[in-house]
């Protein structure tokens, strides 16, 4: 432990196998004491699956690996700092809440047939189950991604409030409450209040004082994006443990404030440099004609997350202790076709009017890395694209 640097270490590159490389790198060069385990956050066991492999073919082996999704690493953090009082599963898991939901909802709409009219005209008169357990379950999957990102709301609600809601959505606090009355009043069941319990108590650990059942270092790998709430925990550990965040960023200027339409945020911190030319503060026209069309209309989630990580990330101050590795991964090779021409016009931030000026170097039909189709349904697009 005494060769990893605490902190909050956030990792930027445009290519997938950039990133790769350097989970290769540290892990090889911080190795971890021996029979610990090394701790992967990521969404999919695709990229599970892609790590482990190239690994593999580092090290020879590819073991003790704890790969995780990013909730059940949340809840674990939970147990280790606030103690084994709390279940092993969260009650308010989504696939127990679907079950609790199917349970509770006949008799709320029953009770309740004015505040649940919506419900009440999505299942007409269908004593269907399947319809009812569909209905249980994308209510949970609602309310999972509520805990996530909008704990605040479920905070409100259970205080018997109803923030956030208009007349046809007041079943949503109703419903809320009645989840919190049926698994109990013991106060760790609302994830808010834990959440924050949690943070004040993670907020004093020390790499001496860590419990055991937390890794030494976490490693957050192919995930496009997480919620403030994830980042909070993260944040809060980052006393007692290394977090290493790779994101996949595809322009290596500070983009955060271009806009697409009328949209505009406002500077406040930022990880990395204006691109040549472009001022912190400009106005509409002068921000909107500076920034890649393509990267403006696609690219609103992943500009709103490197915007947040801004607020938690230390690389500049931990970057010291760690000068063998390179935390900005944006190599400047030449485009070789069309679609590499835009993936670099992306790169550098170019707008249309630097690309009319620039010109292509690529020669018209020379290459199909970059086709348009026209299909007249969803089907046949998938037919399109399996011909290809």
């Amino acid at each position: 432990m005494s060769d990893l640097t605490p902190g909050f270490i956030v990792a930027h590159s445009h290519r997938l196998e950039e990133l790769t490389d350097l989970v290769v790198r540290l892990t090889g060069m911080y190795p971890l004491p021996p029979l610990v385990n090394e701790t992967l956050l990521v969404q999919s066991n695709g990229i599970a699956q892609w790590l482990k492999i190239h690994l593999a073919e580092a090290a020879g082996i590819a073991a003790m690996l704890d790969v995780t999704l990013p909730a059940r690493f949340q809840w674990q953090a939970y147990r280790a700092v606030l103690g084994n009082e709390l279940p092993t599963t969260s009650p308010f898991d989504k696939d127990r809440l679907t079950w609790r939901i199917l349970r509770l909802l006949p008799a709320l709409l029953n009770q309740h047939p004015h505040e649940f009219q919506g419900l009440i005209q999505y299942l007409g008169d269908s004593d269907d189950p399947r319809k009812w357990y569909q209905l249980s379950e994308r209510l949970a999957d609602l309310f999972d991604q509520y805990q996530m990102y909008r704990a605040d709301w479920l905070a409100d609600w259970a205080a018997g409030g109803t923030q956030q809601t208009d007349d046809e959505n007041r079943w949503q606090p109703m419903l809320w409450r009645a989840l919190l009355t049926d698994v109990g009043a013991a106060q760790w069941n609302n994830r808010a209040h834990l959440h924050q319990q949690f943070m004040q108590v993670a907020r004093q650990l020390t790499p001496m004082t860590r419990p055991a059942v937390l890794p030494p270092r976490v490693i957050v790998f192919g995930i496009s994006s997480l919620p403030q709430q994830l980042l909070e925990l993260l944040d809060a550990l980052k006393g007692c443990m290394q977090i290493v965040l790779c994101v996949h960023n595809p322009c290596r200027y500070h983009w955060a404030d271009i806009i697409d339409g009328h949209e505009l945020m406002r500077l406040e911190q930022r990880r990395h440099a204006f691109k040549p030319g472009m001022q912190a503060q400009m106005d509409h026209d002068t921000l909107h004609a500076q920034s890649n069309p393509l990267l403006a209309a696609w690219g609103k989630q992943g500009r709103d997350y490197i915007r947040l990580l801004d607020q938690f990330d230390e690389t500049r101050q931990k970057s010291e202790s760690l000068r063998e590795l390179n935390f900005e991964l944006f190599d400047g090779e030449l485009p070789q076709s069309l679609l590499q021409e835009i993936q670099h016009d992306i790169l550098d931030l170019r707008s249309g009017t630097e690309r009319l000026q620039l010109g292509s170097h690529m020669q018209p039909g020379a290459d199909r890395s970059l086709d348009f189709h026209s299909a007249h349904s969803p089907q046949r697009e998938v037919e399109v694209l399996h011909d290809q």
